[in-house]
């Protein structure tokens, strides 16, 4: 009886895996979370409440598979862009706007963007969220055990024609051991024609004192995009550590004919960090890394209570990761390697045709676009301080091209891959 349950469960995996991927389409590019807010003192308050330009979504109606609700776009509104956040989903999923396809997201668990400017009207919208079930990306995520229909945190915010897109943050030492960090401020125009605006922005030390402040202007072609730097000195003792996890306060400012249009405020760490052989250099020091590997939905008590027994660094599980985890993490200074959701062991180890699907190339837009999105959705917080490609996945091709991708970011933190067994598509990093 055994046996005969065992092969009906088979080629049920079998027909599951089977089904055609669809690569994702209609969303923006990924970022690190930014929300925009209407004033200075909204900015400060980030207590997460809906205001003037950010309402969420939280009173959905399911039927079967498909969540919808409806949502109300503000006279405020117009002539601003109108951006729709799906933090997670239990699977790959389609997106409607008033009925029309607007995207498809062949990757839950990372947040999700999408500009429904062109699809919205003032007034009352709809919104439906259809999530595959089963997921046709099954193969990648070995964890998950028959997810029922699920969503996370959904928003709606709204954001100026020009707007701020992403943030970046890089710092490398002087010979004196203090830290130059460059943030980048990242500029989209959604305008059909040039358009110059005023970029303010101030850097604040954890005593309110400013690091950097100033302001500069930028002209974007149609629909352009472009990156303002500025450069802050960071003394030694101000750098972020495991032992002082010290976290500035960046502000920024849009300006359009002289008017504020919008205000984001954000909480920033400065610290370096390179590969020396196979040791990780924090701040130009040795860092012996004591690791637990734990869910990505870890709560905080549990955070805490590792880091009591010794541990100072986290190395997620695959599956959605909530800002409020890397929030603590970057507050308390526990260290995080983060990991992009591919798990294929149901598959096994052959890299035979029909085998892993880590060496099958029908599965590599796939793998580029998880592992980028987990990148770039992480980036920003100085606790992450390694990137893991996959976990029990075998080898192959897409995991080679993988890490080639990541690679060209031109990142200093190492990107690995434990199970390579000694491949070239893993950075020797020495964990405890």
């Amino acid at each position: 009886m055994r046996t005969i349950l065992s092969t009906i469960a088979l080629f049920s995996l079998c027909g599951l895996w089977a089904q055609e991927y669809t690569p994702s389409y209609g969303r923006e590019l990924p970022r690190g979370e930014i929300l925009a807010c209407p004033s200075a003192e909204a900015a400060a308050a980030a207590d997460g409440g809906d205001h003037r330009y950010f309402t969420r979504l939280t009173e959905w109606t399911l039927d079967g598979n498909s969540f919808s609700t409806p949502f109300t776009v503000p006279f405020a509104w117009a002539n601003r862009q109108v951006l729709l956040h799906v933090g997670q989903a239990s699977g790959d999923y389609e997106v409607l706007i008033n009925g029309e396809p607007k995207a498809y997201v062949a990757d839950g668990n990372a947040p999700a963007e999408f500009n429904i400017t062109r699809e919205v009207r003032e007034g009352r919208n709809t919104v439906e969220i259809r999530v595959a079930t089963p997921a046709p990306t099954a193969a990648l995520e070995s964890w998950k055990e028959a997810p029922a229909p699920m969503l996370g945190r959904v928003w709606l915010q709204s954001q100026p024609t020009l707007r701020l897109r992403d943030v970046l943050v890089t710092t490398r030492l002087n010979e004196n051991g203090n830290g130059m960090a460059e943030v980048a401020l990242v500029i989209k125009s959604e305008a059909l024609n040039p358009r110059t605006s005023r970029i303010h922005y101030q850097l604040l030390t954890p005593a309110g004192e400013d690091a950097a402040a100033g302001h500069k202007e930028i002209t974007l072609s149609m629909r352009g995009e472009d990156t303002l730097r500025f450069l802050a000195r960071i003394p030694a003792n101000m750098l972020w550590s495991p032992e002082l996890p010290t976290r500035y306060t960046l502000r920024v400012r849009t300006q359009h004919e002289g008017r504020y249009v919008e205000y984001e405020e954000l909480r920033v760490g400065f610290r370096a960090v390179e590969m020396r052989g196979d040791t990780l250099l924090l701040n130009g020091r040795p860092m012996q890394l004591r690791v637990r590997e734990v869910p990505a939905t870890i709560p905080e008590n549990e955070i805490a209570l590792l880091r009591e027994q010794g541990y100072n660094t986290l190395k997620l599980l695959p599956g959605p990761v909530g800002e409020s985890v890397l929030n603590f993490c970057d507050g308390q200074g526990l260290c995080v390697i983060a990991q992009a959701p591919i798990d294929t062991r149901r598959s096994g180890d052959s890299r035979r045709r029909g085998g892993n699907p880590s060496n099958d190339p029908a599965w590599l837009e796939a793998y580029i676009e998880r592992t980028e999105n987990s990148y770039h959705t992480t980036k920003r917080h100085p606790s992450v301080i390694a990137f893991s490609l996959a976990r029990q996945s075998a080898n192959g091709i897409n995991l080679y091209e993988s890490y080639l991708h990541m690679k060209r970011f031109g990142d200093s933190r190492p990107f690995i891959y434990p199970e390579a067994a000694g491949e070239w598509n893993s950075d020797a990093l020495r964990l405890e």
